[in-house]
This record gives C-alpha cells, structure tokens and sequence, in this order.
C-alpha cells in the first residue's frame, strides 16, 4: 500500500510508539483488503464503549493509548448505564468505577463524550459522499444507506485508528464499484410496523451484499429495518426505490433476485407477556419521541410493565416536553446507554420492542439471556397504558 512520506514518519514512530501502533493497524488491515492508500476522513464513530462489552482487556487497552488525540470530529457509543438511573439498572459500585474509567480513557483522546448509537440526529452529522470511519453496525448501515456518506463496518480498533491518524484505507464501500446491489428483494406484501425490523432479521440471516428493496417507508422504518440487518448478517447498506440517495445506479450490476413472503417473517415474530417495553435501539429519534408522548399523554402507566425509552443526550435536550410527558405518565427516557449494553436483559426475563437488533441480541445468554417479542410501536405502547 502506497503511504505518504508523513504516514511513514508516524509509521516509523516519530510521533511516538501509540501513533505507530495505530498507523499499524491501519496499513494492515489496508494490505488485507487490497487497498491503494489511505484516504482521509471527516468523522469516526467509536464502538465498544460499555464495560458490559470490552470487559478489562479492553480498558487494559484503551488505557495503554496515554498520549493520543483524534484528528477529527469523533463520537462514542452508548455506556452500560445512565448516571441518573443505576438503582433501576443494578449497577454496582466497580461496574461503575470500571465504566468510567473508559469514558475518561476516550475523552483524554479528544473524543466527545456523546454516547448514542445515533450520532447522525444531532452530534455527528456526514454529508452525502464524505469518507468516514464508524464502528456501530447501526450507525454504519444508516449513513451509507440513508445519508450516503461512506465507511466500512469498522471495528471499535480500527475506528479508533482512524480517528487517531485521520485516514482508512481506500477498499470496500469507499469505492463506488462496491455500493451497487448484490440482491433485489421481492415482497409479496406491504410492510408495515414490526414488519420493518423484522424484514431486516430475515433479510439479514439469507443474504451477504447489498439488497435493493421496492417498499414504502419512512426514516425510522429504514433505521429499524436496517439495524436488524446488521445485527443478523453482516450487511452495511441497503438500496431502497424512490429513497435511498443512491439507488438509481443500484442496479448496474449483476443482482441475484430474492422472494421474500409474509410467511417468512412472521417466522422471526414471538408472542411474549411482556415485563418491559423498551423503545430506542437504535435510540428514538425526536419524531419517535413525540410520537411515544402524544401516545401516552394524560394516561395512566400499568403498574407490572415497565417502560423505558433509550435517547441521545441532544435528542433528550431537543424534545425536554417530550420527555416531561412521558415522565410524568411512568415511563423513563433514559442516556448514554441502551437496552442491549446496560443491564436490561439481566433484570427483565419478558422484554417488548420495536427493535429486530434489541431481540437478536438480548436473547443471548451473554446479554441475559431474555423472552423478547418485537412489535410495532403502538403495540407495545397499547400493552403499558391502562
């Protein structure tokens, strides 16, 4: 791989053994892939932020990286908890302590403390055809399908690389080539509701590339439908007819034609007496959080279903009236975390959601382990109130 002579610099550790280490990484995962160069970057997206997740060898790691700082703009994913809420979320005294150990290792970095996987709301915004460098597999699949900015389905490392060099490599969904369909998915029905997350498990477990879809939606509908995607396969971008800012050269290429039947999602449906409804993974936008508000205002919560709706801080700030209602009706809008990286699915056995990337993971035993039935929003909400 072709390197400039200040990439070899840092290469050869003029900055330092840290600056190395990650220009490193960088060139190696460069070589693997066949790439040319390294490109810069507009924004990096950090995963693997809650203890829940990198556990001590993590923070061993981040903690050895003394004297770095990002290049550029750069944001993290959600931690295990909400300051506000660790009695709800049974946080004890050295997870905590643990926790924030992290979140200082990354700030000492330069890196903004935002923790959502949702940076695109309001925090960390790319334009149409920026190169970025996120992990998150939410957050990756919405900004090359949706915004139409550009970046791999980074690792929390090489993420962090980029964010610390300024560049990736120059392969996979940087290169225009590679953003084309693979698979054209043909519905039998019209989707609607829980069928767009649901959509995503299925589509995700049966296919590796890119599928192109002729559907109606909206954004929160792609969010869902595309989290649940990458949660299930390893798929980081969708073309969808009429919506997406790329489609209309999706389909210069060979694509292999997919039949997807009502049948075949409802498979991936579960019928679950409900303990907690949890709303947010990825977390709400404002729109979502109106919704839930103008849904519950002014009725009363059931006292044995818990509701929690998961934001970024700057959505919560942006939509305070929002939040107030929901409040004062029950529920919690909780920050800086998620249903999947706190401690939900150790507390709660029988979890709803609108979320096919919250009940793929939560019912594995590594995150609890839980009965998790994934419904339309209204639904859920229907099941709360009184």
């Amino acid at each position: 791989m072709y390197l400039t002579k200040e990439e070899e610099r840092i290469l050869d550790g003029d900055l330092g053994e840290n600056y190395a280490k990650m220009m490193r990484i960088l060139v190696k995962i460069g070589d693997i892939y066949g790439a040319e160069r390294l490109i810069p970057i507009t924004s990096a997206q950090i995963s693997g932020v809650s203890y829940n997740t990198i556990g001590d060898h993590g923070l061993y790691f981040l903690k050895s990286l003394r004297g770095v700082k990002v290049k550029v703009p750069t944001t993290l994913n959600p931690l295990g908890f909400d300051e506000k809420h660790l009695d709800e979320l049974k946080v004890n005294k050295e997870f905590y302590r643990k926790q924030m150990e992290i979140v200082e290792a990354y700030t000492r970095m330069g890196i903004m403390p935002t923790a959502t996987c949702t940076p695109y709301y309001f925090d960390n915004v790319p334009k149409f055809g920026e190169h970025i460098a996120w992990a998150e597999s939410s957050a990756v699949i919405y900004a090359n399908s949706i915004i139409g900015a550009r970046t791999n389905r980074e690792g929390a490392v090489t993420a962090l690389a980029s964010a610390i060099i300024g560049k990736t490599p120059l392969y996979g969904l940087h290169l225009s080539e590679n953003r084309r369909a693979t698979h054209v998915i043909h519905l039998d029905f019209e989707p609607q509701g829980e069928d767009f997350p649901l959509l995503g498990l299925y589509v995700g477990k049966i296919i590796r590339g890119i599928p192109y879809f002729k559907v109606r939606g909206n954004r929160d509908d792609f969010k869902l439908m595309g989290a649940a995607m990458a949660a299930s396969g390893s798929i980081a971008m969708f073309h969808v007819e009429n919506f997406t800012p790329e489609y209309v050269d999706a389909l210069s290429g060979k694509v292999e034609r997919i039949t997807v039947e009502k049948k075949d999602i409802e498979n991936e449906k579960k019928d679950v007496n409900v303990e907690l409804v949890a709303i947010g993974c990825p977390h709400v936008s404002l729109e979502e959080l109106k919704r839930i508000a103008e849904y519950v205002k002014g009725k009363r919560k059931r006292r044995d279903v818990t509701l929690w709706v998961f934001a970024a801080k700057s959505v919560r700030t942006q939509g305070k009236e929002y939040v107030k209602i929901i409040e004062d009706f029950g529920g919690l809008v909780m920050v800086d975390t998620c249903v999947v990286v706190s401690n939900a699915g150790k507390i709660f056995r029988r979890i709803g959601t609108t979320s096919g990337k919250a009940a793929f993971y939560l019912s594995k035993e590594k995150f609890g382990g839980a009965e998790v039935m994934v419904a339309d929003l209204y639904t859920l909400l229907r099941s709360v109130v009184e």
